[in-house]
């Protein structure tokens, strides 16, 4: 602040002095005027009043103001960066530490273009913790991997073809845990049970299978990342065993279930939630048997059992064609051709009808299980929410609630204890 203020006096009295040459020299902005400029464009809604020797914030459609001194955290972290980069030595390093701090993200990347642009003669230097923001910033990028006091910080160079984007890349090399690549998206459900059953490996979703495989293998093949142990957990999907070892050997663990909301419907895990209510053992049997009754009733409808079959099918035949290779066909009969003789042993008949009698066998059966290695339905976590007399919906923020503040640990481990045994390499 005092830096400013000097500034603009003696700018002030250069203009001045100026004036009475009548020599012709135009005024100079002072820092002040550039600081304003670019606060108007990050913050419309509030105007900076500075005179020669105070600042007062005006909000917009206000006649009230206020000192800067009560400035919010953001505002006063906005004017203070601005300030800063402005007063600056020419062709300076600036270095700033975890500027994200009090800002909001909505304009973070403005404010840093804004910076960079009011001084093109400066070289920065950002150390953040938010990926985002330094995905969103062009330049080099490094991970501070770690530090010791006599020798330093182990500063690693972020490649740019690795195979993954910069927030991953970063995120990966700065873990100091090995990484478990998962299907799906951010699904709170999803991370939450990964998190806390995994504790030790850093969780990173990668949406399909192919994904999950191919980040592992591209893990391990980059020279980049051999530091950095990883593996791959993907949903059951009715695999054949030659597919699930294929898998396996890549790195890639299969779940016990077809996707991991199914987990919370094997008896084990129902048992665990009933006792967190504090049901008597009886009460806990009852609420068991009750939720393995209402998923045997729901998987023996023609309708619900039809939905299973037909993503079944379908997954089947997206396998077969991701694996056609045509590259050698070199006219169009070649082409339709090889593609006949790929494409003529996938019966599609046959594939319902085996899906349909692995379901029906296993609720024959009664086993659970099996049952829920191929029945791939949303909706019947419904089925288990009734323990605990709730919503699907409520029932879901409670497993993340549980399971991010490990207040049910009994649920924690039954869930572990269906999980694959993970091993870093």
């Amino acid at each position: 602040m005092q830096a400013l203020f000097a500034e603009q006096s003696n700018t002030a009295l250069k203009s001045h002095h100026n004036l009475r040459a009548a020599n012709g020299v135009a005024a100079e902005k002072t820092n002040f005027e550039k600081l304003t400029e670019i606060w108007d464009k990050l913050l419309p809604h509030r105007k900076l009043d500075i005179s020669g020797d105070n600042i007062r914030v005006i909000p917009i459609g206000s006649t009230d103001s206020y000192p800067a001194a009560d400035m919010s955290d953001g505002e006063r972290a906005v004017f203070y960066l601005i300030g800063q980069t402005l007063v600056a030595a020419r062709n300076s390093l600036i270095i700033f530490d975890e500027p994200e701090l009090h800002i909001h993200r909505s304009i973070t990347a403005n404010l840093w273009d804004e910076l960079e642009s009011a001084r093109p003669d400066c070289s920065i230097v950002i150390i953040s913790h938010d990926l985002d923001f330094v995905a969103s910033r062009t330049g080099q990028k490094f991970v501070l991997r770690s530090y010791e006091p006599a020798t330093g910080w182990v500063i690693e160079n972020i490649p740019e073809e690795s195979g993954f984007s910069e927030e991953i890349a970063t995120l990966m090399l700065g873990s100091r845990r090995p990484v478990l690549f998962v299907e799906g998206g951010n699904s709170s459900v999803d991370k939450s049970v990964f998190r806390a059953c995994y504790p030790t490996w850093t969780i990173i979703p990668r949406g399909s299978c192919e994904e999950v495989l191919h980040a592992v293998v591209t893990m391990r093949a980059n020279a980049a990342f051999t530091r950095v142990s990883c593996a791959g957990i993907v949903d059951a999907d009715a695999y054949r065993e030659d597919e699930a070892e294929t898998l396996r050997s890549k790195g890639v663990e299969i779940l016990a279930v077809s996707e991991i909301e199914n987990l919370f419907l094997l008896p084990e895990v129902v048992t665990a939630i009933a006792k967190s209510e504090g049901y008597e053992q009886s009460e806990v049997n009852s609420r068991v048997e009750q939720v393995i009754e209402d998923l045997l009733a729901h998987a023996s409808l023609e309708k619900n059992q039809l939905d299973v079959i037909l993503r079944y099918c379908r997954r089947r035949i997206d396998r077969v064609l991701k694996k056609i290779d045509v590259s050698d066909a070199s006219d169009v009969q070649a082409l339709a051709k090889i593609y006949a003789a790929k494409t003529g042993t996938l019966n599609v008949q046959d594939l319902a009808e085996f899906a349909r009698k692995a379901i029906q066998h296993a609720i024959a059966k009664k086993d659970l299980a099996e049952l829920l290695r191929w029945y791939d339905n949303k909706g019947i976590l419904s089925l288990v929410a009734k323990v605990k007399g709730i919503t699907k919906d409520k029932f879901e923020q409670w497993v993340v609630r549980v399971m991010r503040n490990g207040t049910v640990p009994e649920l924690t481990d039954a869930l572990a204890a269906k999980l694959p045994t993970l091993i870093a390499s």
